[in-house]
């Protein structure tokens, strides 16, 4: 039997299935479920994207799909998922499209990890029938209040990717209220966010966050000569790793990433007292 105190926290990152399309692979669905299951995440991040068009035999299939996954899930709908009413069977399925999971350590792993827990909030970026995202001001104040453990590690999750990703074209988008929900995210120390929607594996290291875009995990929908994938996450006392698995079976290291010297990365960009001050949407 595993002694957990001595284990990394694990997260699973999936996003872009787009379950309906004639690109959806089966096959690659099926080795993901049980790679992930083999893995044993303590929790399954499903970043949007799920159906192609929003219908709902698509919803049924997606839910099938997902229900094979044994360890918890936070699920957020995508651009597609919205598309033709989707979003009443995005609820009928799968619950809230703002959502909150959180994880307390037991004290010896607590320690080892130096963290109380995780907490991940996620939030639907997404608008009906349009590409774009948004998250919005009016919900600010929410995702604020869902981080009340201040030592835990704070994972937030949305759709749309909030900064530009490589090999992926004109950039069309970001969500457009990136500059403010960025900067709230930086105030509230965020250690990590995941989002999908580029279908593009990539990473930002940003004023102390580490930003981790998914690939799609299985379908053709690829771009240039990039193949599906999905994100492995393990935090430890020092690190965050991030691992990218593909359809052929590799297991490959992309991010190591430094805890220990993510306080510095921070003052090197620090907002001041009097900026938040002045910044009526931050304050409210």
């Amino acid at each position: 039997m595993k002694n957990m105190s001595r284990l990394p926290l694990t997260i699973v990152q999936m996003s872009d299935l787009h379950c309906g399309e004639p690109t959806f692979q089966p096959e690659v669905m099926q080795s993901i479920v049980e790679r992930v299951n083999h893995i044993a995440p303590e929790v399954i991040v499903v970043a949007g994207d799920l159906t192609a068009a929003g219908y709902e035999w698509e919803y049924d299939e997606v839910a099938e799909w997902l229900g094979r996954l044994d360890a918890p899930k936070v699920i957020i709908p995508g651009n597609h998922d919205s598309r033709n009413v989707g979003y009443i069977h995005f609820r009928k399925h799968f619950g809230e499209r703002f959502s909150r999971f959180r994880q307390a350590f037991e004290p010896e792993r607590a320690e080892r990890l130096r963290t109380t827990g995780f907490t991940v909030v996620a939030a639907d970026s997404s608008n009906p029938d349009l590409d774009e995202g948004h998250i919005g001001r009016e919900h600010y104040a929410w995702i604020r209040e869902q981080f009340d453990e201040p030592d835990d590690i704070k994972v937030f999750v949305l759709h749309h990717h909030l900064m530009p990703i490589p090999g992926t074209g004109r950039e069309r988008n970001i969500i457009t209220d990136a500059g403010d929900l960025l900067a709230l995210l930086a105030q509230m120390d965020i250690d990590i966010v995941l989002s999908g929607h580029k279908h593009v594996p990539y990473f930002w290291g940003l004023n102390g966050i580490l930003v981790c875009n998914s690939g799609t995990a299985a379908t053709k929908r690829v771009r240039g000569l990039t193949p599906p994938s999905w994100n492995e996450l393990q935090v430890d006392a020092s690190t965050i790793k991030v691992f990218l698995h593909y359809p052929d079976g590799r297991r490959e290291l992309s991010v190591i990433r430094s805890r220990t010297t993510r306080s510095l990365i921070r003052e090197a960009f620090y907002l001041t007292e009097d900026f938040h001050a002045s910044n009526r949407v931050l304050v409210e």
